[in-house]
């Protein structure tokens, strides 16, 4: 009995992942949530994903970004909504000589930043992911970035704690998935998005389309085990 339970275990079909709408794959995304969003330079914005988790409207959000004011992204309408209470990011200012949504709702102290250099801002992610707590490093050490962080000195140099970061649910952004969440990214499309998803407890893939059959083995960049439902939208 105990060989046939293990047989049955190992043949069973992986859980089709599809969501029909950006809406349905939202779905539980509660007040309080930290939502860990990809997208790099001009690539992997999941900005349907973003709009959607707009329109439901979940407030006191605290945002894991890149870029808190990229003009490719729509997380500018998260916070214009009033639904962020705090941004993660390496990137803080707009590429606007006018002040972003951001900028101004953070000088007027209704939205809180921390704002980290873009190897950390990557490392912590990565080690939240890998169940990593917390992790050295010399970067910021010596700057306002190290303030009020612990600082341990090896080998006569001076390294700064750095906590991991973990989200509740990760958007990302993918070129296709095949129903078992199994994703291919179209070059810099990739950046933030694999590592995000290690670190959520939810990860939510938008993609181009979404394929019936099992995706190769050769393209897939990021296996289906860390995606928990994937939506396909328009180019």
């Amino acid at each position: 009995m105990q060989s046939e339970q293990k047989r049955t275990s190992r043949t069973a079909m992986p859980i089709d992942k599809r969501a029909a709408t950006a809406a349905e794959a939202l779905a539980d995304v509660s007040d309080g949530a930290t939502v860990l969003i990809s997208g790099f330079g001009g690539a992997g914005f999941p900005n349907v994903l973003i709009r959607a988790l707009r329109d439901r409207g979940p407030k006191d959000l605290t945002l894991v970004v890149n870029s808190a004011t990229h003009r490719y992204s729509l997380t500018h309408e998260l916070i214009e909504a009033g639904l962020v209470r705090k941004v993660i990011c390496t990137a803080a200012r707009g590429h606007s000589k006018d002040p972003s949504p951001f900028e101004r709702q953070w000088t007027e102290g209704k939205i809180e930043l921390e704002c980290v250099p873009q190897g950390t801002f990557t490392e912590r992610i990565r080690a939240g992911g890998a169940g990593i707590p917390a992790f050295y490093t010399p970067v910021g050490f010596g700057t306002e970035l190290a303030k009020g962080k612990e600082v341990r000195n090896f080998k006569d140099r001076d390294y700064v704690l750095e906590h991991a970061l973990t989200g509740d649910v990760a958007l990302i952004r993918a070129d296709a998935a095949d129903c078992y969440g199994n994703l291919s990214f179209r070059y810099a499309q990739m950046n933030f998005g694999p590592v995000m998803a290690t670190a959520a407890r939810l990860a939510i893939a938008e993609v181009r389309a979404v394929l019936d059959e099992p995706m190769p083995h050769d393209q897939v960049r990021l296996p289906g085990v860390y995606i928990d439902r994937v939506v396909a939208v328009a180019s």
